[in-house]
């Protein structure tokens, strides 16, 4: 049974998406702040988290971040719960680790159509190769690293699909559309600089050589 975490500052909602997952049979947990949503998410390990953005105190990008920084919690999948659909916050989202963003009123049939896709993603890992090797840059699919001049690097779920998926072929050129059905999946919705986001902290991570931008068209790898 898969385990879901709910952080919102709104006891009504909480009611509310309790009730729907709980119809699915899924194991649900409730917290009302950042603060106690790190702590609970260390004592469960939920496999997905239901995050609010806007939360009195330390809100949902914050509590993100800290999450993403945890090694225990680096790899779980979150979403981001929000009202707000303007392109800083989903951009903020991501750039803190968020892996998708469900829009606030909540329709339940959506919710647990983007909680199975998510899930489910996970589950399979994808379409990668495995542990590709390229120059400097190693890619251990099975630990979730990159390691880079012998240096181990810790990456969010998404920017390491990502590179996985534009480094499985060196040199060949992945469309956007092609990025977004292996790494996002077709029946989840991302803003359209989700890809632009993601590129650039792997840019900063590993350095602007190994990933070109071919403009209007996608991105590729560079051997």
């Amino acid at each position: 049974m898969y385990k879901i975490l709910i952080v919102d500052d709104e006891p009504d909602i909480l009611e509310f998406l309790t009730y729907n997952l709980k119809k699915e049979n899924y194991e649900v947990y409730t917290s009302s702040n950042g603060n106690d949503a790190l702590k609970k998410a260390l004592e469960v390990k939920p496999d997905l988290i239901l995050l609010d953005v806007m939360m009195p105190g330390m809100d949902g990008i914050e509590t993100c971040e800290q999450m993403r920084n945890s090694n225990e919690l680096k790899n779980v999948i979150i979403a981001f719960l929000t009202a707000r659909n303007e392109d800083y916050s989903q951009i903020a989202g991501f750039e803190a680790g968020a892996d998708d963003y469900i829009s606030k009123p909540i329709k339940p049939k959506v919710l647990v159509s983007r909680i199975k896709a998510l899930l489910k993603r996970s589950a399979s890992g994808g379409e990668m190769v495995a542990e590709p090797e390229i120059r400097s840059v190693i890619i251990d699919r099975e630990r979730y690293l990159v390691i880079k001049d012998g240096e181990e690097i810790s990456l969010p779920r998404k920017e390491f699909e990502l590179l996985n998926l534009l480094a499985s072929k060196p040199g060949r050129v992945f469309t956007r559309e092609e990025i977004f059905d292996n790494v996002w999946g077709n029946d989840i919705i991302v803003g359209d600089r989700t890809i632009d986001v993601h590129v650039r902290k792997l840019r900063e991570k590993l350095g602007d050589q190994h990933i070109q931008t071919i403009k209007g068209i996608g991105y590729k790898f560079l051997d």
